[in-house]
């Protein structure tokens, strides 16, 4: 690392670095964001969103991750969250999507049954 990279804030370098060398997130449609590069503690919290939410390779991304930021010197403790897509939509007790359709209609959905009942027409 240059002088002139090491003077840089670690949140910004924590940033480029994703930029350069993850490119995968965003061509897939995802997102990655620094919620916390503490110089003082060595502790990052980067936080994936987007098309990263249930993702099925997000394991193997966030497990990259961390694997390579933690070979740097200054940081001590790395946490990569990928919320779970579930969650963003309200969760298994939320009967309806945002546009008020059933999400299990059809069997496309992933909570409740995939059998619409008597009265579906």
């Amino acid at each position: 690392m240059s002088d002139s990279q090491a003077e840089q804030p670690l949140r910004e370098r924590v940033e480029r670095w994703l930029a350069r060398e993850m490119p995968i997130i965003q061509m897939h449609g995802g997102t990655s964001a620094v919620r916390t590069a503490d110089p003082d503690t060595g502790e990052v919290v980067i936080e994936l969103g987007g098309g990263c939410s249930g993702c099925s390779v997000s394991d193997i991304t966030t497990g990259n991750i961390e694997a390579e930021l933690l070979t740097w010197d200054e940081i001590e403790d790395i946490t990569v969250r990928v919320p779970d897509a579930r969650d963003q939509l309200g969760g298994p007790d939320q009967a309806e999507s945002i546009m008020g359709i059933d999400r299990t209609e059809g069997g496309r959905g992933d909570w409740g049954s995939s059998n619409p009942g008597k009265d579906h027409l």
